[in-house]
């Protein structure tokens, strides 16, 4: 997660400082590069619209990459229209204008980290006194919607449209259909479940790996199921 403050001048001699947050995702290329980028593309196009509009920064300080190879995966990355935001892990010399890296490094923005495209990794924040572990969505998730509730669990009574998103930091309860996608486990929690009283999903996530609807047999659509992640292996359970 990482913190914009937003300056409002209220005088000439004070300021009032405004904080929000927002969703990014780090990714990480793996070696060899050139099945990397297969993988990429294989994501690309069973969840085409995963990464849309999503402010994505690129960390390449796990591998050996050459200026031409990093230069070819910005074109790649640019082609596929990513929103790119920033770039660790090379030199700063390769980096064109507006990529610059995070200031004090991404890993201490508190990013969602996503690796190999498929396994996400992070830490829960420590629980506060009055820590919400939860929230409540008493309405429809509608297209387009994009719920982010690092803190713990989210449940929805209604029901999630295709083109929405619920990422939870916890587990996810839908009490109506799952069309849209559902990321449970975002900050690293493998042991978080995604239910559902209909499945329809474009994508299920759980602590980072990932099925797209092409993935999945098509006896589980249409019933009411249970989704857990397992020796880094996605299952889905019809329950009774």
């Amino acid at each position: 997660m990482v913190v914009v403050v937003t300056v409002l001048a209220q005088t000439q001699n004070s300021f009032r400082f405004q904080g929000r947050s927002f969703l990014a995702f780090v990714i990480c290329p793996t070696a060899p590069i050139d099945n990397w980028l297969r993988d990429l593309d294989a994501w690309v196009k069973k969840a085409p619209d995963f990464f849309a509009s999503k402010p994505l920064i690129l960390d390449c300080s796990k591998i050996s990459i050459s200026r031409g190879d990093f230069e070819a995966l910005l074109a790649r990355f640019q082609a596929a229209h990513f929103r790119l935001i920033s770039v660790e892990g090379v030199k700063p010399e390769w980096l064109p204008k507006g990529l610059d890296p995070l200031p004090g490094g991404s890993h201490r923005q508190e990013i969602e980290t996503v690796k190999s495209l498929t396994r996400a990794t992070g830490s829960q924040k420590p629980e506060g006194k009055n820590k919400v572990n939860s929230l409540m969505m008493n309405s429809p998730v509608r297209s387009g919607q994009a719920i982010f509730f690092p803190d713990g669990d989210v449940s929805v009574t209604g029901s999630v449209a295709s083109g929405a998103e619920i990422i939870a930091g916890g587990s996810i309860h839908i009490y109506g259909t799952l069309r849209g996608r559902a990321i449970a486990g975002s900050t690293g929690n493998e042991n978080a479940r995604i239910f559902c009283s209909r499945f329809e999903a474009e994508l299920v996530v759980v602590g980072g790996f990932y099925k797209s609807a092409q993935d999945i047999e098509p006896e589980i659509f249409g019933k009411p199921v249970q989704i857990w992640l397992q020796n880094n292996v996605i299952l889905l359970k019809v329950m009774e």
